[in-house]
């Protein structure tokens, strides 16, 4: 053994190789006894006194290094093990007609004529699992609270509708409807957990593999953070997240675990399902992925319960008195144990046993059927009730729960462990008639061979059914379903957006601080201001938002146990466990998160929240574009901010800062109203009505989301006879042309709108050209209602025909008409087809850049005065002005030199 002079001095294994020995004939005496135990009781006994030391000195709370993995097995002891309460026997009926329903259903559904397919074997591994909690463990609805939440795993989809329907929530005609939502409507159901199609049913979408688990860390959180603000008693709730081994190589799986551990997160636990498979192949053929995931959440804080053999292994762990067998199961890796899965008992005793004469005497006494029976602990009932259970009692810590199965388990050997299971979509007549001797069900030969195979019920009388009811009338009501119980909130009167419809008077102020503005107003409502859910990606100071950590503060649960540097400042970082906003960190996908459990909470736990969310607008639509699809599909509502929008007014940010095209992505999502608005009493009446429309009498189910900038201006005050009908509707007109006389139309959002007005003064003094200015404060909703017209048209030729709004509004505008933002032309080219006239749009396609304003517009072409030279080419196109003229702007202007143009204002991050 090196001495201490011989051990490099530093941190190794963790142990603390620089701390002094105050008495080495002790330390000597400890050495001397594990070298004993290595010489005489050999390695593997020496490895369990260790072992066994240090659980005793945890139990001490003496602080020793965490093991990065543990042995192969379960991590709870038989003998730890507590009573099973429910009836093995019953459940196990239950359990082989759930099986079995979901299997013929996604059978049927591959019908000819029909052919939509499902996906049968991620149940068939974790029926069990969900079994268990669905028996003794998910909470339902019926006490008044929210419940548990519990993320189903998206593939499983099948089994949760065939246990609905053993539960009479579902019919035989909808489980046929499986995956024909419109053509089997009102029975159709969805492919996967969509609560937009099925808003009764499901509560959380999770096929998007990797949401699922990123959104289960940020309810859980939202349940601690509701109950600290005195909003919801979430005490009782526990969030479930039903995950694959293969889901979590997506990032978003993992990404988050640290922020579920450091606050304490116990109301929380993942169960992952360890098939050892992805979709169509092995997730780590040559590795161990349970020990990976093992090691991964025990470095990120997580309590670690593995559940990895099922009750026929205790005998033979028992008798494991030199580890051999233990030792066989750390080094068999998981492309082993998927074979294992396929081959025959022969097969498993000749080459798991059969290479140490230890383990071939452990089983010579068992049969080959046996041996091939030796199964995985996440089809145990009583092996998954007792790591449920350690999972719901353990304090302080979220807990995974890692838990192998066989992919596609009691669907045959067509089906079990093999690599394209997950492709397979329908069983023959010799598969079905395995499978149901397998289940023990009462079904007829004749019956599988004639037509469709039939669904089982074992009747609403019987035992198994009665049990059902039984254990979900215990547990609170039936799992999954969504209840509304919100009540529509108190909204603020008029007088509230007062200030912002002001205008800034002589001061420049940008777009986002106007909507700050107006948000401050809105927080000191005593009706709805608690219910303001702030959350930010680390930025509030970019945005304008330091003026709320004084009042608002930071969630933080632990508060805040340090003097912030900045205390001495009137805006200081300040966090408490009763905070306001959401501060979490350089997470888009973590803030996204948030966002759609505070936005879905009015269903979730029946108390309506307003989370406004705050980023850069580069990295919202285009960075968590899946995860807004997701906040659309749960019916989450609240308002999104893309402050620092457009493409130009970043000045020396440069390409990926540079959004000139979220407007256009937004537009793809039908369940966000966007709107890209350019003064505050815009934003005054859009927040307004947005109130009323996400949370009034009628409360719809969108999202708001309002692009602002970063570029201070001027701010006009409202108008007397302000068009509120055509702010909301996405165009209306700002500014009448009051001399010259050669008509025009210049049609700008956001931003480009003071672009758009210079023009109209060039144009009138140097052109003579009358230009009119309209605010299109929604290209993307115009655009929505145009085409929700033509279709109403396309459909009832015989009713008079409808006419888009955009067309009835510029009916009377004398164009041409030019469009201009600081988005992309395909923004504002949404319209096109319905302007009642000559139409050209400018805009800012290609990629941003770094440089001052004045010159990134130059370039793009979308400056005040390449607006006058479109207006001119368009009346010259029209044979209202001469084409001479246009060289003459052009050099006049000197549009082709970037240099020339000038640099604007600077600055204005907020």
């Amino acid at each position: 053994m090196a001495s201490g002079s011989d051990r490099n001095p530093i941190i190794i294994g963790g142990l603390p190789s620089q701390v002094p020995d105050f008495d080495p004939e002790e330390t000597q005496e400890w050495l001397d006894s594990l070298d004993a135990a290595v010489d005489q009781r050999g390695r593997e006994r020496a490895r369990y006194l260790m072992l066994r030391l240090i659980e005793r000195a945890r139990e001490k709370r003496v602080a020793v290094p965490e093991m990065r993995s543990t042995d192969y097995v379960n991590t709870i002891a038989t003998k730890d093990e507590p009573f099973f309460p429910g009836n093995e026997e019953i459940e196990r009926k239950i359990l082989n007609a759930t099986r079995w329903n979901a299997a013929v259903m996604v059978s049927r559904a591959q019908r000819p004529g029909i052919g939509v397919g499902g996906h049968i074997a991620t149940f068939a591994s974790s029926a069990s699992l969900y079994d268990v909690g669905f028996n003794h463990f998910f909470r339902g609805k019926d006490e008044g609270d929210g419940g548990d939440q519990v993320f189903f795993q998206g593939h499983a989809s099948p089994g949760i509708y065939a246990r609905a329907y053993m539960l009479d929530r579902l019919t035989e005609d909808q489980l046929d409807g499986f995956r024909q939502e419109k053509s089997k409507y009102p029975n159709g159901l969805s492919s996967y957990p969509h609560p937009r199609s099925m808003p009764d049913f499901w509560e959380f979408p999770t096929v998007s593999m990797g949401l699922g688990p990123l959104g289960a860390i940020f309810q859980a959180r939202m349940n601690r953070y509701m109950e600290a603000r005195g909003i919801a008693d979430t005490s009782k709730s526990h969030v479930w997240a039903f995950l694959g081994d293969g889901e979590m190589d997506e990032p978003e799986s993992l990404g988050q675990l640290s922020i579920a551990a450091r606050e304490s997160l116990d109301n929380l636990t993942f169960v992952v399902n360890c098939n050892l498979q992805r979709l169509d192949g092995p997730v780590r053929g040559n590795g161990k992925i349970i020990q990976e995931l093992e090691s991964q959440f025990r470095g990120a804080g997580w309590n670690v319960i593995k559940l990895v053999w099922d009750r026929t292994w205790d005998p033979l762990l028992a008798q494991d008195r030199d580890g051999i067998l233990v030792n066989k199961l750390n080094i068999t890796p998981d492309g082993q144990f998927q074979t294992y899965a396929t081959e025959t008992g022969a097969y498993i005793r000749r080459h798991f046993f059969g290479d140490d004469h230890r383990l071939r005497a452990m089983v010579e006494h068992m049969t080959d059927d046996q041996v091939l029976h030796l199964g995985r602990g996440g089809h145990d009932h009583k092996k998954i009730f007792a790591a449920f259970s350690a999972a719901k009692a353990h304090k302080g810590q979220p807990t995974v729960i890692l838990a192998q199965t066989v992919k596609g388990w009691t669907l045959g050997p067509n089906f079990e462990g093999r690599n394209a299971t997950h492709q397979m979509k329908k069983l023959t007549v010799a598969d079905l008639k395995g499978f149901r001797d397998r289940l023990h069900l009462p079904i007829s030969d004749k019956q599988l061979e004639d037509g469709l195979p039939p669904y089982y019920h074992p009747g609403r009388d019987s035992e198994e059914i009665q049990y059902m009811h039984d254990r979900r009338k215990g547990l609170g009501g039936y799992v999954p379903t969504r209840l509304v119980r919100a009540k529509p909130l108190a909204l603020p009167d008029d007088k509230t957006y007062a200030s912002v419809k002001k205008g800034s008077g002589q001061q420049s102020i940008a777009t986002t601080m106007a909507f700050v503005r107006l948000l401050k107003d809105l927080m000191r409502d005593k009706e709805i201001g608690k219910r303001f859910v702030l959350i930010a990606p680390d930025e509030y100071r970019t945005f304008g938002m330091d003026s709320f950590f004084p009042s608002a503060k930071i969630y933080n649960p632990l508060g805040q146990q340090y003097e912030a540097v900045d205390r001495d400042l009137l805006l200081a970082y300040k966090e408490s466990p009763t905070g306001q906003m959401l501060h979490d960190g350089i997470s888009e996908a973590g803030c996204t998160a948030s966002l759609i459990a505070a936005g879905s909470a009015y269903a979730t736990h029946g108390e309506p929240l307003i989370p406004v969310y705050v980023f850069y607008s580069m990295f919202g639509f285009q960075r968590t574009g899946d995860q807004f699809w997701q906040m659309a599909d749960q019916l989450s509502r609240g308002f999104v901010l893309g402050a620092t929008a457009g493409r130009t007014t970043l000045t020396g940010e440069g390409l990926q800062h540079a959004d000139g095209h979220s407007q256009l992505l937004a537009s793809t999502n039908p369940g966000c109203v966007a709107y890209d608005p350019a003064y505050g009493y815009e934003i005054a009446h859009i927040v307004q009505d947005g109130l009323r429309r996400m949370y009034g009498p009628d409360a719809e189910d969108v999202f708001y989301y309002l692009t602002v900038y970063n570029e201070p201006i001027q701010h006009p005050a409202e108008p007397e006879n302000v068009d509120v009908e055509g702010i909301l509707k996405g165009l209306h007109r700002i500014g009448e042309g009051t001399s010259g006389s050669i008509p025009a139309q210049i049609l700008a959002s956001g931003v480009a709108v003071p672009w758009a007005i210079e023009a109209q003064r060039i144009l009138a003094e140097e052109w003579n050209v009358k230009a009119d200015v309209w605010s299109a404060t929604s290209w993307n909703e115009l655009r929505r209602e145009a085409v929700e017209v033509e279709r109403h048209n396309l459909l009832h030729p015989e009713e008079e025909q409808r006419v888009p709004y955009v067309t009835q509004r510029l009916s009377a505008a004398q164009g041409p008409f030019v469009a201009v933002s600081d988005w992309m032309r395909s923004v504002p080219d949404q319209i096109s087809r319905w302007v009642p006239g000559t139409y050209q749009s400018l805009g800012a396609d290609g990629f941003g850049f770094a440089d001052t304003r004045g010159a990134a517009r130059r370039f793009f072409h979308i400056d005040a005065q390449s607006i006058v030279v479109a207006v001119l080419t368009e009346l010259a196109r029209e044979g209202k002005v001469d084409r001479s003229v246009l060289k003459q702007a052009i050099d006049r202007y000197q549009l082709l030199d970037v240099a020339a143009a000038d640099p604007g204002a600077a600055g204005g991050d907020a």
